[in-house]
């Protein structure tokens, strides 16, 4: 029941609330001088404006798309050229369709073009997703990567296979010192790694890996939720993915089931700081199990005591 509640609270904007129902409170910050971050609704969104022109890094969720607009506008009151979207998941493609209708250009990974043309069933959070509208899709679709040169410097998107879903990229500014990971990198939280779109824990490490060998120590992490980030955090985020990997990994190689891993609590070092905000601990516990069992698909956790503890 927990599971359930808790994916409909965070996914509610979706489906349910419309952007009169609720204002919502939008933080900009800059962070070059032709790259913000902007932080409101849904994943977090990357801006780059100078004299080229405005694009954008996903676009949060349908409800609040004009309240989005208008924040975006207080940077530049310039026309979106281009969106560029780092996963399908409605909490970042959620402008698209109003944003696509008026004439903008989306970008995206070849599977999120498939992912938004087809029903897609999650069973995480228990739903499934019809096809989007035509304005909504992306209309420039990319294999490995692909580059912007625009306001005086590029910005290239990286596709990571397997991570968060199966369609995931970073956007590295390397003249504005920035990268974009998109929902390869929630911090101060545990991450949703979704199983059922080709997700997989080895693949968050990998975008991890990728982000890192173009940073250095004054480079800023937009991740896909959470505040903005520098090198150090995004390392022990890493780290962190790293070990409790290993952790879980340990638990299977003893021969213990879905439920025992759980009760041993392999996680239980970072329960406290990432566990309360919107992902269990067993939830996490659950994503590793199954990723490292080549388990392509959710499936509920167990009640065990530990989640009691």
């Amino acid at each position: 029941m927990r599971t359930l509640l808790l994916a409909a609270l965070f996914f509610a904007f979706t489906n349910v609330v419309s952007a009169q129902e609720r204002k919502v409170e939008f933080t900009t910050i800059q962070l070059s001088d032709t790259v913000y971050m902007l932080r409101g609704a849904g994943g977090n969104v990357g801006i780059s404006t100078g004299e080229d022109g405005l694009y954008i890094i996903d676009d949060q969720v349908k409800p609040v798309t004009e309240q989005l607009l208008q924040a975006v506008r207080k940077v530049s009151d310039q026309p979106i050229r281009f969106v560029i979207n780092t996963h399908y998941h409605a909490d970042h493609v959620g402008g698209n369709e109003t944003i696509g209708g008026a004439g903008t250009v989306i970008i995206a990974h070849d599977n999120i073009r498939k992912r938004m043309t087809t029903r897609q069933v999650n069973k995480f959070r228990n739903d499934t997703t019809p096809p989007y509208a035509k304005d909504a899709l992306p209309v420039l679709t990319f294999n490995d990567r692909i580059s912007l040169h625009l306001n005086g410097e590029s910005a290239t998107a990286y596709y990571v296979a397997n991570g968060h879903t199966d369609g995931d990229s970073i956007i590295h500014f390397p003249e504005s010192n920035v990268i974009h990971m998109g929902d390869m990198y929630f911090n101060g939280l545990y991450p949703y790694v979704d199983l059922d779109a080709g997700g997989s824990m080895q693949g968050m490490v990998e975008a991890a890996d990728l982000a890192l060998s173009m940073a250095d120590d004054a480079t800023r992490i937009i991740p896909g939720h959470g505040p903005l980030a520098m090198t150090e955090d995004l390392k022990s985020y890493r780290d962190f993915l790293v070990r409790a990997g290993a952790n879980v990994q340990e638990l299977i190689d003893q021969g213990m089931n879905l439920q025992q891993v759980i009760a041993a609590r392999p996680t239980s070092e970072w329960d406290e700081e990432l566990g309360k905000t919107w992902i269990t601990p067993a939830q996490f516990v659950t994503f590793i199990y199954n990723s490292h069992q080549g388990i392509q698909e959710y499936t509920p956790p167990p009640e065990v005591e530990a989640e009691e503890d």
